[in-house]
């Protein structure tokens, strides 16, 4: 394989514990190059997903982080200048196309509909990238496939994938895991005890019944992991939590009290 792509090959295991039968499925979609759609809040485990997938399947991983400012260049290519003069530059798109790695666009959403519908060729059963200003037609690679995901919780008209593009992905929904599996991951992932790790997931299920109800977002499984690495490094819990549960999530000094209050329940 290229060395352009080895640098995208994930050499760990990283650690994924599956909650259904979302590995099944998932690997049954890319069996036939379905492009998926992985659709949950923010910090569930859907970057941890595909990494592990990615893994497991033993292909390159090509990450994009989506956002407002991302033209269609960034993702497919352009031409440079150096000193040798004009030479073109693949994008992650062509890359991963090209070369035959899984191409996972996080948060697709928070990009520009007129560059979201530069996959539309890879993802159907023409399997095919234009680079336009190249003059050059990219074959998808026998191995490639494109990954997506996203918040619908953040929906809006204004954000929000098209129907013509959503109709063109197999779709799994994620979750918070439940209260077993999440503080396993917890503790796994910090090295804190089993107690502590189901400390600070009620705690999380408390600020989660408040989405809708003064938060935007309920606290993440990321989060989590952040407030117990730092109890790992002796932190004290109290101010573990603050730092990385409670302060992050709102500025509401009413909603703030009530989850400094859930904390002192569990860490009194």
């Amino acid at each position: 394989m290229s060395k352009v792509i080895e640098q995208y090959r994930i050499k760990t295991e990283p650690y994924y514990h599956p909650v259904a039968d979302e590995v099944e499925l998932y690997e049954a979609a890319y069996s036939v190059r379905m492009p998926m759609m992985l659709k949950g809040p923010t910090g569930c485990g859907k970057t941890r997903f595909v990494e592990y997938m990615a893994w497991k399947l033993k292909k390159p991983l090509i990450t994009v982080a989506c956002n407002e400012d991302m033209t269609a260049s960034d993702l497919v290519g352009r031409y440079l200048l150096d000193a040798k003069g004009t030479n073109w530059q693949d994008g992650p798109l062509a890359v991963a196309a090209r070369h035959g790695a899984i191409c996972y666009l996080d948060e697709v959403v928070e990009a520009r509909q007129d560059t979201t519908v530069v996959i539309h060729p890879l993802t159907d059963n023409r399997r095919v990238l234009p680079l336009e200003k190249k003059g050059e037609l990219i074959h998808a690679h026998k191995d490639f496939q494109i990954v997506i995901s996203y918040n619908p919780g953040y929906q809006s008209l204004m954000k929000d994938l098209k129907q013509s593009t959503k109709q063109r992905f197999g779709a799994l929904d994620f979750n918070y895991p439940s209260h077993e599996i999440e503080s396993r991951i917890v503790a796994h992932e910090t090295g804190v005890s089993a107690e502590i790790a189901e400390k600070l997931v009620s705690i999380a299920e408390r600020a989660r019944n408040l989405k809708g109800h003064g938060l935007d977002e309920g606290i993440s499984t990321r989060m989590l992991i952040y407030a117990g690495s730092l109890i790992a490094k002796k932190v004290a819990p109290h101010d573990a939590c603050r730092v990385a549960l409670v302060r992050p999530i709102t500025d509401d000094p009413d909603m703030r009290d009530a989850l400094d209050a859930a904390v002192s329940t569990f860490f009194n």
